[in-house]
């Protein structure tokens, strides 16, 4: 095979699930783990339907879909009939005439490609039986005020809940049994909640990457709108199937390590502190927040793109480098929240990252250590707040902890601490008292 722009011989992978036409159309590049994968375009169809079948799938008349395809509304379709992908585009294009979008509009944003997520519906099932909200709690056997909040804990649309389909129903029977099991409802409903959001961010984010290195690339290279959506409908078709084995394995990976890192909290824990007296929920945490020193000035000078590049490689450092106990919580904007069980271990790495870390923005770290309240996978109170104030306190290159953390590391054989004195902390009443971590020459 012949080296061409697309790299070298090695470099070029072809689509396989994608036939190739005795006749090939074009052939076009997308960018994927840094190198360009050749797609070729041009395939019609084996499922093509009739202009009477397709109106029927739409929900228009076939005089209407035909005058839509003729004018270029609707991407011109194949010899054979209408495919799933053109099908898909008059659905849309019904939807955004409805919304009061000229046939103008629609014909350029077709032309240019933009509709092309139209075949994501064909990748999910159609399920025209519904089920309310009252029908849905009596099959499953629950009240139907608790399926509401279960459903809403998920982050799910409430006007759906009127009429879920059969893929809803069985979901909620798999949660009923988890309820029927024992499980508290309290941490049940944190967990749905946890869920929902996570997965809402996987999903959102697989959209817009798909658009951004898949979706784009074919706008820009002139493709017409019909076969971007042919191609868009195979490359998914293809991934979709993988993503529920994906995450399952990733969750299996994730929860043994937590399982393992909570028996370890378990025996190391103070249960006279933090024990059965002590609110439920309640976690002794060493707390450390990390932001990126004259971060808004260097967003200014170098521009958003370079500045959330920037932000990436921060967030990676840190995550490729923290204590096997302790774990990214969330990022807010250029700052990490990190949650470990060891103040040791955490104040060990923080002196460390700022060794490893020459990049400017400088790296600005505060820690504290307390107990915090746990729920829907977040941590709140004081003590969190106390080190999120910290790193305000701190400058680029530092470690600013509190005295509980210094007290609960005590001597150190590689740490030092250095007194800076108490501090009025915005918020808090009551002065803080603060050490700089260094690493002990």
């Amino acid at each position: 095979m012949a080296a061409d722009e697309a790299g070298s011989a090695r470099d070029e992978v072809v689509h396989r699930s994608l036939p190739l036409p005795a006749r090939l159309t074009r052939r076009v590049y997308i960018p994927v783990w840094g190198r360009l994968r050749i797609v070729y375009l041009g395939r019609v169809a084996d499922d093509a339907l009739s202009l009477k079948e397709a109106a029927e799938r739409v929900g228009i008349t076939a005089a209407t879909l035909k005058r839509w395809s003729d004018s270029g509304v609707i991407p011109k379709v194949g010899r054979t009939g209408w495919t799933p992908a053109a099908v898909s585009h008059a659905r849309i294009a019904a939807r955004l005439r409805e919304r009061g979008h000229s046939l103008k509009q629609i014909r350029i944003a077709a032309a240019q490609g933009r509709l092309a997520y139209g075949y994501i519906e064909d990748l999910f099932p159609v399920d025209a039986e519904r089920t309310p909200l009252k029908k849905v709690a009596e099959e499953i056997g629950l009240e139907a005020m608790l399926v509401e909040r279960i459903w809403l804990s998920i982050g799910l649309p409430a006007e759906e809940l009127e009429r879920m389909t059969k893929e809803d129903v069985q979901a909620l029977r798999y949660l009923s049994v988890v309820l029927e099991s024992g499980f508290p409802l309290v941490a049940f409903l944190q967990l749905t909640r946890v869920y929902g959001q996570a997965l809402a961010q996987i999903a959102d984010a697989e959209v817009r990457l798909f658009h951004l290195y898949v979706h784009e690339p074919l706008m820009r290279q002139g493709i017409p709108g019909l076969q971007i959506a042919e191609e868009m409908e195979h490359l998914a078709r293809d991934l979709l199937p993988l993503a529920s084995p994906i995450m399952d394995y990733v969750h299996q990976r994730f929860l043994q390590h937590f399982v393992e890192q909570d028996m370890v909290g378990h025996m190391e824990s103070d249960l006279d502190e933090v024990g059965s007296e002590a609110e439920l929920g309640r976690i002794r945490v060493a707390i450390a927040f990390a932001d990126l020193a004259g971060y808004t000035r260097f967003t200014e000078e170098e521009g958003e793109a370079e500045a959330l590049s920037f932000v990436e490689r921060f967030v990676e450092a840190v995550t490729e480098t923290l204590p096997d106990d302790a774990r990214i919580i969330k990022t807010i904007g250029d700052e990490v929240m990190i949650v470990g069980s060891d103040p040791a271990a955490l104040t060990d790495w923080a002196v460390g990252f700022q060794r490893l870390w020459t990049e400017r923005p400088t790296a600005r770290i505060g820690i504290h250590t307390g107990v915090a309240l746990y729920r829907d996978g977040d941590y709140y109170g004081r003590d969190v707040n106390l080190a999120s104030r910290v790193v305000a306190r701190s400058r680029g290159r530092e470690v600013l902890v509190t005295d509980a953390v210094s007290d609960a590391i005590g001597r150190s054989g590689h740490l030092t601490f250095e007194e800076i004195g108490e501090v009025k902390m915005k918020g808090f009443d009551t002065p803080t008292a603060l050490r700089r971590a260094l690493q002990r020459d």
